[in-house]
């Protein structure tokens, strides 16, 4: 996408309200990436580009009472959507671009980023910041509710080598920007890399 974010926030904004009724279907695939995302009670995680916040039950469930979820969009509409279902209650809400967090270095343990990859402007340095706010050691999840061949059925496009979320695309992508990554699945039903910050 554009690195004019204005695109980014008209694509959602006029979306949003709808968003959760037109993928009824994903809660189940959030609900089990984020089991295998690894989070531990008291973790501090991140949902990046949490869009209507479909990830924050779950990952409020996953760190429990003494830790912290923070959702991150770039898009009113979708934060005032999430407000509205309710997730304030699993988690803060902050309006923020997340290729410039305002957050101090090491501040978290994890961060879950659904559907965000290919909407970054500038995927390898947007991806170090989200390694800057990670300590060391740290992980993250890049998920998508469906893999992607079904996501390129869905949008009426081909599949290409070029694609950013192949994994001979990927793996290189997340060691040049601070991650290592440590599984990569990507399958009809979903699209689930998991990746540890670099000491």
């Amino acid at each position: 996408m554009s690195e004019d974010h204005t695109h980014v926030q008209e694509f959602f904004g006029a979306r949003a309200a709808d968003w959760d009724g037109k993928f009824p279907e994903d809660g189940p695939a959030f609900a089990t990436a984020v089991a295998e995302f690894g989070l531990r009670p008291g973790d501090r995680v991140l949902d990046a580009g949490c869009g209507t916040g479909r990830a924050l039950a779950a990952l409020r469930a996953a760190v429990g009472p003494a830790g912290l979820v923070v959702g991150a969009d770039l898009t009113p509409q979708m934060l005032a959507a999430a407000r509205r279902a309710g997730r304030t209650a699993e988690g803060a809400l902050l309006l923020t671009d997340v290729t410039r967090l305002p957050l101090r270095d090491g501040a978290l343990d994890a961060v879950f980023a659904a559907g965000l990859i290919a909407h970054l402007p500038d995927p390898e340095t947007n991806l170090r910041e989200l390694a800057r706010v990670v300590r060391p050691g740290g992980r993250l999840a890049l998920f998508h509710p469906i893999g992607r061949a079904a996501l390129a059925a869905r949008q009426g496009r081909e599949l290409t080598p070029q694609d950013l979320r192949a994994e001979t695309n990927l793996g290189p992508l997340l060691s040049g920007s601070g991650w290592e990554m440590v599984s990569y699945a990507d399958e009809d039903a979903r699209f689930l890399v998991l990746a540890v910050r670099h000491p």
